[in-house]
């Protein structure tokens, strides 16, 4: 009966990708449906170890990472866990041969989180967004292409750049919460409580370049199961960021911007009829 407990799991992993973000929910549900389990069970890996770092304050986190990567490895070998999100995520790792490389840089850079507040070199700040974001777009292309490693090789500079993309829209519309909350700066030489519009500028203009490469290499050459779903998030992160763009500088240490459901709705519609005209 394994396999009941693993649909159980997966079904975990689903419903915690539903609560914790309806935008990314939203565009796996555009996937093909054999590749939407495989997507949730990604998504609740790296939730949880973000969870871990960023929100649960009064529990020593240290211990909390700790345990959560000894289970995974542990699930990873037996190809079993009781814990639903370490039995859905190996399952996926161990179909699809994600290479543990992936999953330890994830690690590494949820970890730094642990401790790590300032990034003062470009160098430290492209390790962390390599490990948090870019084998994040790597582990779901692995799912994308299925095993077609000349395709996964033609895609891959794209899937991580598209990674940075979300991750880098991420630390701007959350500049408030990791400055004031949890004490972090993650954009190297920039006074995050004297931002200016010059680097702000510049950091919208790094944005827009992943972005443009993304597309034009990568989410317009996906297979047919994924391109939909994956161009949904390009279209989500492309709206936040013009919201970002369009706010005062002076003004996001003091507005998290969102997309409302309606605009959510929106989205969906006009990339539906684009994608149905061909026109990506």
């Amino acid at each position: 009966m394994k396999e009941l407990f693993d649909n159980v799991s997966n079904d975990f992993s689903k419903m915690v990708t539903k609560k914790y973000s309806t935008s990314f929910s939203m565009a796996v549900n555009m996937l093909s449906p054999k590749i939407r389990a495989d997507i949730y069970n990604i998504y609740g890996f790296v939730r949880f170890a973000d969870e871990i770092v960023d929100t649960f304050h009064d529990f020593d986190k240290k211990q909390l990472m700790s345990h959560f990567e000894k289970d995974y490895y542990f699930a990873k070998e037996h190809k079993i866990s009781l814990n639903p999100i370490l039995n859905s995520f190996q399952q996926t790792v161990n179909r699809y041969n994600i290479p543990d490389e992936m999953v330890q840089a994830f690690l590494k850079s949820m970890k730094a989180d642990l401790h790590k507040t300032e990034y003062n070199t470009k160098e430290e700040y492209d390790e962390y967004i390599f490990g948090s974001a870019d084998v994040v777009g790597l582990m779901c292309l692995k799912v994308f292409v299925n095993g077609d490693e000349a395709q996964y090789l033609e895609l891959k500079d794209a899937a991580m750049r598209l990674g940075s993309a979300f991750q880098k829209v991420n630390f701007l519309r959350d500049l408030k919460d990791d400055f004031e909350l949890l004490n972090r700066s993650y954009f190297p030489n920039i006074d995050l409580g004297k931002l200016d519009a010059a680097s702000k500028q510049l950091i919208i203009e790094e944005i827009e370049e992943d972005f443009e490469f993304a597309y034009n290499n990568g989410i317009l050459k996906l297979p047919v199961e994924a391109k939909f779903g994956v161009y949904m998030a390009y279209r989500y992160y492309r709206r936040l960021l013009s919201k970002l763009k369009n706010l005062p500088s002076e003004k996001i240490m003091d507005t998290r911007i969102r997309i409302s459901n309606s605009m959510k709705i929106n989205l969906l519609a006009r990339s539906y009829v684009k994608y149905k005209l061909n026109i990506i």
